[in-house]
């Protein structure tokens, strides 16, 4: 990696500094409730989907989990994870660590060389990401939350890729262009997470442990096939019937399994939709309202603003304000010299 960069990633930050003072790791700075969840309404800015932190130093980090997908990049040394069944995950330099939002784990203490990087990010920002690497592969459905191995959702995704030069100069580029900010970084950072995934997909023999996805709950796979192609009409009640078990049975099976309800699994694979047609159509809110399966307009706009913390029409003009800065931008530096 290059030496500025490295360096300005092992500055001692104000928190390490005051943890080397003697005071503990303030968990007010993560979490605002009795269970230490970590919250993405402490960690990122006001309508920000995604940032960069690096992982903090001198102290061990106690079991916590998280309510976006989070992404460790090891710099130098090692980072050390103590999951939730009490694996250890060793994190090598050069190693990459997905974690989704089902993942809880404490860090043990990291020295001064043991520089890591956090990617703390909401799935909607990877929109761009799958429309680069598809949705039917396996990196998709982990951060989907739809992939099991032995009747339990898989919780991350070790990849041991120091010596694949694509992924370190991707990762690499990534950190840059989010420490320095350029005036086009969010379509250079989504770009970039999409092709380190087409990356990634390559890279099944540097996975550990290896995931295979399971096969043991045929009903609860075809669950997701049916919300991810179907999510207009798709009904529990029908999957039930296709399966010639009750509602009850089928609504239990997919708690278990994906830790969310049929219900909360359709509401975000419809809001998702929402979403794109927002960015991607100039079609009117109620429309789309129709067009991703709900009547209720009440509804849809608590649910959207709950999971965005913003209006569909603030979503929307947020898209096209960016997408005219950028294109501005790119004039100005094209344009001929007098």
């Amino acid at each position: 990696m290059d030496a500025e960069l490295m360096q300005r990633l092992s500055m001692i930050t104000p928190e390490e500094q005051e943890i080397l003072q003697g005071k503990p790791l303030d968990k007010s700075l993560y979490s605002s409730g009795s269970h230490f969840q970590v919250d993405y309404a402490k960690m990122l800015e006001l309508h920000k989907l995604i940032r960069l932190r690096l992982n903090t130093r001198f102290t061990a980090f106690p079991r916590h989990s998280h309510n976006y997908i989070e992404m460790q990049y090891v710099c130098s040394g090692t980072v050390t994870h103590v999951m939730d069944r009490g694996e250890k995950v060793c994190l090598q330099e050069g190693d990459l660590l997905m974690m989704n939002q089902q993942a809880e784990h404490a860090v043990e203490k990291a020295e001064h060389g043991d520089i890591a990087v956090n990617f703390m990010i909401l799935p909607q920002y990877l929109d761009v990401a799958f429309e680069i690497a598809g949705t039917d592969n396996l990196l998709w459905k982990f951060l989907s939350g739809s992939l099991w191995r032995d009747g339990q959702a898989i919780r991350y995704l070790h990849y041991c890729v120091k010596d694949v030069l694509t992924v370190q100069n991707l990762m690499e580029n990534l950190i840059w262009t989010m420490m320095n900010e350029p005036k086009n970084e969010k379509l250079l950072t989504q770009t970039t997470m999409g092709v380190l995934f087409l990356e990634l997909l390559n890279q099944s023999e540097n996975l550990k442990p290896e995931i295979q996805a399971s096969h043991q709950y045929p009903l609860v796979a075809e669950t997701m096939r049916e919300i991810e192609r179907n999510y207009r009409t798709a009904s529990l009640s029908d999957i039930a019937a296709r399966y010639r078990v009750s509602v009850a049975y089928c609504s239990r099976l997919i708690h278990q399994v994906t830790g969310m309800s049929f219900k909360e699994l359709l509401l975000r694979r419809r809001l998702e939709k929402a979403a794109q047609f927002l960015k991607q159509t100039d079609l009117p809110v109620v429309r789309i309202i129709e067009a991703v399966g709900y009547d209720n307009t009440s509804y849809f706009h608590r649910a959207f603003r709950q999971n965005f913390g913003m209006s569909p029409r603030e979503y929307r003009y947020m898209g096209r304000e960016k997408t005219t800065s950028d294109i501005a931008e790119n004039g100005k530096r094209r344009a001929p010299q007098p």
